[in-house]
């Protein structure tokens, strides 16, 4: 204890200062002293959260001959000495966390990236990135941009890409986690400097690959027939030269769905949702999207492309009948069953499970006398458990098969010969050319399989005659155009995705990314109500994202409503929005205000409910008039009381919501009823008995007063949900399975409780029916025939 009290003296001691005409040897105190105090000031300072600074008026007190002592020692580690306001701590390539300064660019010439900020976070093994030297419009110049990577023994040898007028573009390799880039420019101009030696022009740029394994994978297929050799249609030049072999297709095939995934993480990023894009399935194997890496056996995780061998013979693929292009085919859509029922059968789908594929059909072959191109479609869309999309490999002899040779071969303008493969609709004059039709037109399909229909603009307008553009600074010859090509591909000569395709995609599963809020599985309904005053309320668990407005005789959406928030700290979609008929007309231009008006609404889960005619929707028919609210027998007439917002007396409207069920059974009459409850102040709603077997036969309301009414019909066996009316409990709405008909039910309540699940929980998909805000449940609306085999249900105010 004394030796506590002996160090507390101490302490206080040390902070009296002496006037230096008193200091023996009138000096400065010792740095052992300027420790000493900076510790005592340091232990009676706030905690070190507050740091002291020079501004402190407590340091007033510490001074000798003007003299401010050393700062306290900080009792959390500061910043390195060396640093300064440039530097930044970010995670090493090497996974430590350490201080981290990237070189400032070398020369005035070094790269500029322009597309891509640093240390951004990218999803895609391979991104396209563009930018310039200098300043393009003082000193335009030409030379080369090669691109190394930190890795440059393990990930990625270095690429070289052209530079146009000081613009250029690149494809980048990334390897998961942070990846440090050096952008190298030469040129002849700029060879050497003034004292004889090569002067690098450098500039640097910080990357984190974060690869995705949470979402759904598009999976890559190649279908072979059963007796296939497993070639492609190429001329003999390229046999010769590079093959055409299996392997060869894997690796074109290969590099192809890369530089999809490339377009489109670049478009959605334009669209402002990040670089989000689909990903592939990998697997440990022989790398092949660098040359080097197939030259030298490197293994990597790359894209698995899936061997699928169906139960056709070539030459039943090859049937002319099957021939897409062939105008007199009597099966040309037979083709996707075909593919559909093999890659069923490889992958093996369990009900439930959906699974989403790109297909090659490796057999397409070009048939000169016909004129047509067999064992081939250009199809894409699919049903609940497989999204497919096909396309043939006639023009697969051109597509790139690494990383290196994406330039050479998207510029290459050695004319097609017709003797061995396919000008496919005129529009493959050259091998660059083919190249851009094979490749944008399968992807052009798997934006069908994604659930983009064809579009004003874009890919889904074959825009992709265009696709080059996108990773190439330059384009060559058009024979399509008979033009000389462009010496600068800028971003506005670029073709893209539409806006509506990117609205798809930013919900899709396909797209989903880390911190993305997982819509329910259980339940993505879209449910609507007209209301008065034109109004329509729509309804979706999931929020709601956008709305297509389409005219009557239109193919293509023009005009469109989103509910994103611009905020990207708050992606939340409103999960209620009121929609009227004049914002809506007010769309149109003015020769089709007075047009038929259908909506397609989006939610945030990438489901969407079609309403083909928008005044139907909205008509008389769908409002009912409600009786007065009456009082009880017992009930003094007199009461001044207004029930939600009513007086007695005063009429009152309903409205139907959206119609589940399609009410086609054999014997199926409407049905409906308005809640007593909804009628009378003085009836009280004490139970629900639910009559279900395999089905939903009826639904009875059972009052207090020993009152019933029956929805449906009493069949199968029966079971009562009691509400607990002392507390005043009553019904929000229900959770409903409905396909054809009403599967099963369960009922939601004003205090949060759920009841047990009636009838099927597992047929048909998901429904919530809840009344919106401001609304309650007044009734219930529909048809039963052997069960209710349609549901709507009825709000008020």
């Amino acid at each position: 204890m004394a030796f506590f009290k002996d160090l507390r003296r101490r302490s206080r001691a040390s902070f009296r200062t002496s006037d230096s005409s008193k200091d023996s040897n009138n000096s400065v105190p010792s740095q052992k002293s300027s420790s000493t105090l900076g510790s005592a000031y340091a232990s009676s300072t706030p905690p070190s959260s507050h740091p002291a600074t020079s501004s402190n008026p407590n340091l007033s007190t510490f001074k000798t001959n003007g003299i401010s002592p050393a700062p306290p020692v900080p009792t959390r580690p500061g910043t390195m000495s060396g640093s300064n306001r440039n530097s930044m701590i970010v995670m090493s390539p090497t996974g430590s966390t350490s201080a981290m300064r990237l070189p400032q660019p070398s020369s005035p010439f070094a790269p500029k990236v322009t597309s891509i900020t640093d240390n951004s976070i990218v999803h895609s093994k391979i991104i396209v990135v563009s930018g310039e030297i200098s300043d393009p419009q003082l000193r335009p110049m030409e030379g080369n941009i090669t691109v190394h990577h930190d890795k440059d023994g393990y990930a990625f040898p270095p690429t070289n890409w052209p530079v146009s007028d000081s613009y250029f573009k690149a494809l980048v390799y990334l390897s998961p986690g942070w990846n440090k880039l050096r952008f190298e420019f030469s040129s002849p101009k700029l060879s050497q400097s003034s004292n004889g030696f090569t002067q690098s022009h450098s500039s640097y740029l910080m990357l984190n690959y974060l690869p995705l394994n949470s979402a759904p994978p598009l999976q890559l297929v190649i279908l072979v027939g059963r007796d296939s050799p497993c070639t492609f249609d190429a001329t003999p030049a390229r046999v010769q030269n590079e093959g055409n072999d299996l392997s060869v297709a894997i690796r074109k095939f290969r590099m192809a769905a890369h530089l999809w995934q490339a377009f489109t993480a670049e478009q959605m990023y334009r669209h402002k949702f990040g670089r989000r894009s689909f990903r592939y399935e990998e697997e440990w194997q022989t790398g092949t999207l660098s040359i080097r890496d197939w030259e030298c056996g490197i293994q990597k995780n790359e894209t698995k492309i899936h061997v699928v061998r169906c139960e056709h013979t070539v030459a039943e693929l090859r049937d002319e009948n099957l021939a897409q292009q062939n105008e007199k085919a009597a099966k040309k859509g037979d083709l996707y069953g075909i593919a559909g029922d093999a890659i069923r059968k490889y992958f093996n789908i369990r009900p439930g499970q959906k699974h989403y594929v790109a297909c090659l059909i490796l057999d397409s072959h070009w048939d000169k006398q016909a004129g047509t191109i067999t064992a081939h479609a250009a199809l894409g869309g699919g049903s609940d458990d497989l999204k497919l999309a096909i396309f043939g490999s006639h023009a697969l002899q051109s597509y790139p098969s690494c990383v290196e040779e994406v330039v050479p071969a998207l510029t290459d303008c050695t004319k097609t010969d017709t003797n061995f493969v396919a000008n496919d609709c005129n529009e493959s004059g050259s091998n660059w050319e083919a190249a851009n039709i094979g490749i944008g037109a399968h992807l052009h399909e798997v934006g069908h399989l994604l659930g983009s229909p064809h579009q004003e603009s874009g890919v889904m307008l074959r825009d992709y005659v265009r696709l080059n553009r996108t990773f190439c600074i330059r384009e060559a010859y058009s024979t399509r155009t008979k033009s000389p090509g462009m010496r600068v591909c800028k971003q506005e000569d670029e073709c893209g995705w539409h806006r509506l395709d990117v609205l798809r995609f930013r919900y899709h599963p396909c797209f989903r990314v880390p911190g993305d809020e997982l819509p329910s599985t259980a339940d993505n309904s879209i449910q609507y109500y007209a209301v008065d005053g034109g109004r329509l309320i729509t309804m979706a668990p999931s929020g709601i994202a956008f709305v297509e407005i389409r005219t009557d005789g239109a193919d293509l959406c023009h005009q469109w409503l989103e509910y994103l928030n611009a905020d990207p700290r708050n992606a939340a979609l409103p999960r209620q929005v009121t929609l009227t008929e004049a914002d809506i007309r007010a769309k149109l231009p003015e020769d089709k205000k007075k047009s038929k008006v259908s909506l397609q609404i989006w939610s945030g889960s990438a489901t969407n409910v079609e309403i083909k005619d928008l005044s139907e929707v909205l008509s008389p028919k769908n409002i009912i008039v409600l009786p007065p609210v009456k009082l009880g027998p017992k009930q003094d007439p007199g009461m001044m009381m207004t029930m939600v917002g009513k007086s007695f007396g005063d009429k009152r409207q309903g409205f139907k919501g959206k119609k589940l069920g399609a009410s086609s059974m054999q014997g199926s009459k409407p049905q409906e009823i308005i809640l007593q409850s909804c009628i009378y102040q003085s009836k009280l709603l004490r139970s629900v008995k639910v009559w279900a077997g395999a089905a939903l036969d009826g639904l009875e309301f059972c009052y207090e007063d020993g009152s019933k009414q029956l929805f449906g019909k009493s069949g199968g066996s029966s079971a009562e949900f009691a509400l607990d009316t002392r507390r005043g409990e009553t019904i929000l709405g229900f959770d409903v399975r409905a396909g054809a008909w009403v599967d099963g039910i369960q009922i939601l309540t004003s205090t949060g409780r759920r009841s047990g699940w009636y009838g099927d929980s597992n047929g048909g998909s998901g429904h919530t029916l809840m009344a919106p805000r401001g609304y309650y449940l007044a009734g219930l609306s529909g048809s039963c025939g052997p069960w209710i085999d349609g549901l709507q249900m009825m709000i008020t105010r």
